[in-house]
């Protein structure tokens, strides 16, 4: 027998949520009765070692629309997104943390947008925010960034709270830490119909942040090129290998033309020692530095390709689902 259509998925992965969960759970509950919604609640257990899933078998016997699924071990938040994906049924997606920073009240406006006005994704805003400084500059840095390079005009590309179509999370992958560059997969996957929203930020309430450091911001970017460099080159890399190689042998082919004809001039004028330019060791540090840079990147780039296609990519260890058929 056909299930019935559902008109929402709300899709939230957590870590070390057990004090949060019970509130943002029943916070959730009250608008979609609110609103009648027909919806699901799709909790993603990305690893908690504390007793966040006692609360979620809680939740469910209380109200069978909250489903779960527990991974073995910490995955991260692309992983987790990216397995509940593919579990969602709503006709609308939409995707929030667990820490309580995100409110359930934006949930009806951000349905309306979807299901309504016909965009493909809408992304929050988090015009005011509660985060340090030391997160907040490195976070508009990043997205002036991506703007920059994806084209897509939002001023917050990370924040967890984002609606979607349904299509739109059926037809793109996440993985790695590229859950914060949703808009520009989807963008490059023909989606291009994206809004922003501005919604309310939080102060967290329970707890301390699951995300912090450098290293957060350094794989940020590194992500970002491989997405737009995969999108662009994944099926025609000869498109990117070809010009700049054809450029480089080029320059090679121009500077060693010079170099003879530079050597046969002095020669042919009876210079006794006649000027080679190989003789400074900013030539020899300039092609050592160039040559590996190249290289570099090229075993990243291929590396990358390879990854796309390994099957194991995106499998990750689940050890319990609620509420799931599969």
């Amino acid at each position: 027998m056909a299930q019935p259509a559902l008109n929402i998925s709300i899709l939230i992965p957590f870590l070390n949520e057990e004090e949060s969960l019970p509130e943002l759970i029943e916070w959730i509950e009250r608008v979609m009765h609110e609103n009648n919604f027909t919806y699901e609640i799709l909790l993603i257990d990305d690893g908690s070692t504390d007793g966040s899933w006692k609360i979620v078998e809680a939740l469910h016997a209380n109200n069978a629309q909250v489903k779960a699924i527990k991974f073995r071990r910490n995955h991260g938040k692309s992983a987790a997104l990216n397995v509940g994906f593919h579990s969602v049924q709503g006709d609308v997606v939409i995707t929030m943390d667990a820490d309580m920073q995100d409110s359930p009240d934006e949930i009806p406006e951000l349905y309306r947008m979807i299901a309504t006005d016909g965009y493909d994704l809408v992304s929050g805003w988090k015009k005011k925010r509660y985060d340090p400084i030391t997160k907040t500059i490195p976070t508009k840095l990043f997205n002036a960034a991506t703007r920059s390079i994806s084209g897509i005009q939002l001023h917050d590309f990370n924040c967890g709270l984002k609606a979607y179509k349904q299509e739109v999370v059926k037809s793109i992958e996440v993985y790695n830490e590229m859950h914060r560059y949703i808009p520009v997969i989807a963008k490059w996957a023909g989606f291009k119909n994206i809004a922003e929203k501005v919604v309310q930020h939080r102060a967290r309430k329970y707890g301390s942040t699951k995300f912090g450091g450098m290293s957060r911001f350094i794989n940020g970017f590194l992500d970002l090129l491989t997405i737009f460099f995969v999108s662009k080159f994944g099926k025609r890399p000869m498109h990117f290998f070809g010009v700049f190689g054809t450029i480089m042998f080029f320059f090679g082919f121009v500077g060693a033309l010079w170099i003879g004809i530079d050597k046969l001039v002095h020669v042919y004028h009876g210079d006794t020692l006649p000027r080679n330019i190989t003789d400074q060791p900013m030539f020899f540090l300039s092609l050592v530095t160039g040559v590996i840079g190249v290289q570099l990147f090229l075993t990243g780039f291929i590396g990358e390709m390879i990854s796309r296609n390994a099957s194991e990519r995106n499998v990750y260890g689940i050890t319990k689902r609620i509420g799931l058929d599969d």
